[in-house]
C-alpha cells in the first residue's frame, strides 16, 4: 500500500436511514476511484460492500464493511454502515473512530427516524458531516423540501453547494453553486462530465442558492461574515476555505444532490469529501487516561507519538480467524510487534496487519497514525478496548452500547451440540457488543437478547450457515425491566450461618431510591463511616448489589434506574468474609426492591408510518388499539406521515398487519426510544403469565 501524507487521508463513513442508497453510493465511489471495474446493484445482490449471504438475499446492509480508495491524490478509508435500527451498534462503533461522514438522504422520504438516530450518534462523537440527497430521479423527489427537513428535524445549519436541474423524470443536470458551472453527463455510466456556463434561465435560481449559502456560512465563519457584511465579492477559493473551516468545526452542513443508481453526482460527493472533510491532523488530539495515575493523557496524530489504537469491531474470517478492526490514533506499528491491551491489562502480539476491502484483505507490513486497518493474531482483546505502547500506557474512551429490547430462548436441536452452542455464542458476543446471552436457571434455558427480531433472526441464521449449528428458538419476547418508584431508608441485610467450624457473618444497611436520570442503570454509593464495614469488603457489597439487580421481585426481570447507598453495617473479626457480605447485600436489595413500590418497565418504540391519505385513518385506528401515542402528523410528497410512540410488545409482526390494512401501500420505520412504566392492567397480565410459565416448567 502506497504511503500517503496524513493531511491527505480521509476516514469517512456513509450513514443513513435504511433504503436511502448508502451501499449503492459506496459502490459508485469504488467504481469511479478505480477499485472495482463493474458496478453491482442491490437488487442483483452483487454489490462489493454487502458481501454476506444474508445481506445479498435481503437487500440490506447488516454489518459495517470497510474499504479504501484514492481520489485526487487523497486516500479515503470508507466504512459503509447499516441503516436498519437492529444493527445500530455497527453505526455507533464506526462513528466512534471516523473523522467525517457522508449522510445520504432519500429525495422522496427525506429525514426519517433512523436518520435522526444516526445524526444523534454523529453529534455524540462530534463527527463533521456533509449531506448527499440521493434519488432525485424518483417520483415525489424534492431537493428543497429535504433541505427544509434537515433544518427542522436535525437542527443543522445546512445549505446547498450544488443543486439538481429538474426532478423525477425531468432531472437532467447539476449546477455547481460555488464554481457557477452547469454539469451534464455524456454517458450512461457517468464517467464523462461536461462543465459549461450556467444557462440564463437558471441564473436567478443560482443567485438565490448562492446567497443562502453565503448567509449560512457567515453565521459561523468570521472571514466570510466580514466580506458579506461589507458587501464584498467572495470568490470560489474563499468559499471552499470557509466551508472547510465551518465543516471541521461541525458548524455547517454542505448539501449536494444527485442519483447514485443513475450514476449522477457521485464524483461531486467525492470532491466534497476531499475538499471539506477533515484529515486526522485537522481534528483535536485524542484524549485518554493513564491507567496507573488516572490522569488525562493526550496523543497527537503523529508517527512520533507513542502508539495508541482502539479496536472498534471484531469479525471472524474462515481463513485467518478473528479480524480486529482497529483505528490507529498515534504512533506506528509493524507486523509481529508486541502491544499492550490497557483495557484488559494483557500483552498481545499482532502477527499480521491487513487493509480490508469488504471481505478481502490486503496484507501490509506497517501501519501509522490516522489509518483504519485490521489486526490478526490477538488472543484476549475485545471490541471497544485500547491497544498501546507497553511502555507508554493509555486507556481511550470506549463506545456506548445500546440496551437490548428483544429476547428469545435458544437451544440446540441435539444434546451433542450443547457445547457447540456455548462456543458459537461466545464468538458472536466477541463480534457484537449489542448481543447479550444469559442462562435462566429457573427454566434451564439459554436466553439471547438483541436490538430487534431481525437482529436475533440473523444470529440464528448465521449459526446454521457458518457453524452448521441447528437450533430451536422460542417466540421473541420483550426485554422488560423493573424499577422502584419510592425511596426506602435503612434496609438491613444480614447473612449469618453457623454450620460447625468457622461461620459466616455479613451485615449491611442500605438506602434505595429512584435515580434522578433515567437510563443510568444501577448506581452504588458507599457512605459508611468509622470502619463499620472494613474497606476490603465494600467491593463485595457492590458485587452483591449488582448480582441482586439482575432479578427483580415482580416477574424476575432485570432491575434498573435506582441508586443504592451503603450507609452502615457490622462485621465479625473471624466469621466475616467477602461471600457473606455479598449475600447480605443481595438480601438487603431484595427487601428494598419489595418495599420501594416496584413497577414494570417496557421499551417504547418511535415509529413513523407513511401511507396514502385514504388509508391513514385505518392505520391510526389500529395503532391506537396497540396503545400508541400519536406525537405528530404531516405530509410528504403525496403521502400522509404519522409519528407515534408505541410499546414494542404491541408491534410484533406489524409489517404483515400494515400490509393487509393498506393493500401493501404503506411503509413504516421503527427504533427504540425509551423505557416507560407498563400500565397496571397490562403489568398484571405479564406477571401472571410469567409465574404460570415458571410454575409449568417446574412441574
Amino acid at each position: 500500500m502506497e504511503k500517503i501524507p496524513l493531511q491527505d487521508v480521509r476516514n469517512i463513513g456513509i450513514i443513513a436511514h435504511i433504503d436511502a442508497g448508502k451501499t449503492t453510493t459506496t459502490e459508485r465511489i469504488l467504481f469511479y476511484t478505480g477499485v472495482i471495474h463493474r458496478m453491482g446493484n442491490i437488487d442483483d445482490g452483487n454489490t462489493t460492500m454487502d458481501w454476506m449471504e444474508q445481506e445479498q438475499e435481503r437487500g440490506i446492509t447488516i454489518t459495517a464493511a470497510s474499504t479504501a480508495c484514492t481520489w485526487k491524490n487523497k486516500r479515503i478509508n470508507i466504512i459503509d454502515t447499516p441503516g436498519h435500527v437492529d444493527f445500530t451498534i455497527e453505526v455507533e462503533r464506526s462513528l466512534k473512530v471516523l473523522d467525517g461522514a457522508v449522510v445520504v438522504l432519500c429525495a422522496c422520504s427525506g429525514v426519517q427516524p433512523q436518520t435522526e438516530t444516526v445524526w444523534r450518534q454523529a453529534d455524540r462523537y462530534n463527527v463533521p458531516r456533509l449531506c448527499f440527497i440521493n434519488k432525485i430521479d424518483r417520483l415525489g423527489a424534492s431537493f428543497d423540501r429535504v433541505i427544509g427537513e434537515i433544518h427542522e428535524r436535525l437542527g443543522a445549519n445546512a445549505a446547498a453547494i450544488n443543486f439538481p436541474v429538474g426532478a423525477e423524470d425531468a432531472f437532467k443536470a447539476i449546477v455547481d453553486i460555488i464554481e457557477e458551472e452547469y454539469i451534464t453527463y455524456k454517458d450512461e455510466q457517468g464517467l464523462e462530465m461536461e462543465r459549461s456556463p450556467v444557462p440564463a434561465e437558471l441564473q436567478d435560481q443560482l443567485k438565490a442558492y448562492k446567497r443562502k449559502l453565503i448567509e449560512r456560512l457567515a453565521d459561523v465563519d468570521d472571514a466570510i461574515a466580514e466580506k458579506f457584511l461589507e458587501d464584498q465579492p467572495i470568490n470560489a477559493e474563499e468559499l471552499h476555505a470557509g466551508i472547510r473551516r465551518a465543516v471541521i468545526k461541525s458548524a455547517f452542513l454542505p448539501v449536494l444532490g444527485g442519483t447514485s443508481l443513475r450514476n449522477r453526482g457521485v464524483q461531486l460527493v467525492l470532491d466534497a469529501v476531499t475538499y471539506y472533510l477533515p484529515s486526522p491532523l485537522d481534528l483535536p488530539p485524542v484524549v485518554g487516561i493513564d491507567p496507573n495515575t488516572h490522569e488525562k493523557v493526550i496523543r497527537k496524530a503523529s508517527e512520533s507519538d507513542p502508539f495508541s489504537a482502539l479496536i472498534f469491531k471484531i469479525a471472524t474470517d474462515p481463513y485467518v480467524g478473528k479480524l480486529f478492526y482497529t483505528r490507529v490514533y498515534s504512533g506506528k506499528l509493524t507486523s509481529g510487534s508486541e502491544v499492550y491491551n490497557s483495557s484488559a491489562e494483557k500483552r498481545e502480539r499482532v502477527s499480521k496487519i491487513v487493509v480490508m476491502h469488504a471481505n478481502k484483505q490486503e496484507i501490509i507490513t506497517e501501519v501509522t497514525a490516522g489509518e483504519i486497518v485490521a489486526f490478526v493474531g490477538l488472543k484476549e482483546s475485545k471490541s471497544g478496548q485500547t491497544l498501546c505502547d507497553p511502555e507508554k500506557k493509555i486507556v481511550l474512551e470506549s463506545m456506548k452500547v445500546p440496551e437490548p429490547v428483544v429476547s428469545m430462548s435458544i437451544e440446540p436441536k441435539t444434546k451433542a451440540d450443547q457445547d457447540k452452542l456455548g462456543l458459537t455464542l461466545r464468538k458472536f458476543l466477541d463480534e457484537d457488543p449489542s448481543l447479550r446471552v444469559a442462562y435462566d436457571h429457573e427454566t434451564s434455558q439459554t436466553i439471547i437478547s438483541g436490538m430487534g427480531e431481525l437482529h436475533l433472526e440473523i444470529i440464528v441464521d448465521r449459526m446454521k450457515r457458518e457453524f452448521n449449528l441447528h437450533t430451536n428458538v422460542g417466540r421473541p419476547e420483550v426485554a422488560y425491566k423493573e424499577t422502584i418508584t419510592q425511596k426506602v431508608l435503612n434496609i438491613e441485610g444480614k447473612y449469618i450461618s453457623q454450620t460447625g467450624g468457622r461461620g459466616q457473618y455479613g451485615h449491611v444497611v442500605i438506602n434505595v431510591e429512584p435515580a434522578a436520570e433515567k437510563g443510568k442503570g444501577v448506581e452504588f454509593v458507599d457512605k459508611t463511616r468509622g470502619g463499620s464495614i472494613p474497606r476490603e469488603f465494600i467491593p463485595a457489597v457492590e458485587k452483591g448489589i449488582i448480582a441482586g439487580s439482575l432479578t427483580g421481585v415482580l416477574a424476575a426481570y432485570p432491575t434498573t434506574d435506582y441508586v443504592v447507598t451503603l450507609v452502615d453495617g457490622s462485621y465479625h473479626d473471624v466469621d466475616s468474609n467477602e461471600m457473606a457480605f455479598q449475600l447480605a447485600a443481595k438480601i438487603a436489595l431484595k427487601e428494598g426492591l419489595q418495599r420501594g413500590k416496584p413497577v414494570l418497565l417496557e421499551p417504547i418504540m418511535d415509529i413513523e408510518v407513511s401511507a396514502p391519505e385514504e388509508y391513514m385513518g385505518t392505520v391510526l385506528g389500529d395503532l391506537t388499539q396497540r396503545r400508541a401515542k400519536i406525537v405528530g402528523t404531516g405530509s410528504r410528497a403525496n403521502l400522509k406521515v404519522s409519528r407515534c410512540e408505541v410499546p414494542l410488545a404491541e408491534m410484533f409482526n406489524y409489517v404483515n398487519a400494515l400490509r393487509s390494512l393498506t393493500q401493501g401501500r404503506a411503509t413504516f420505520s421503527m427504533e427504540p426510544a425509551f423505557y416507560a412504566e407498563v400500565p397496571k392492567f397490562v403489568a398484571e397480565k405479564i406477571i401472571g403469565a410469567r409465574s404460570e410459565a415458571s410454575g409449568a416448567r417446574k412441574h
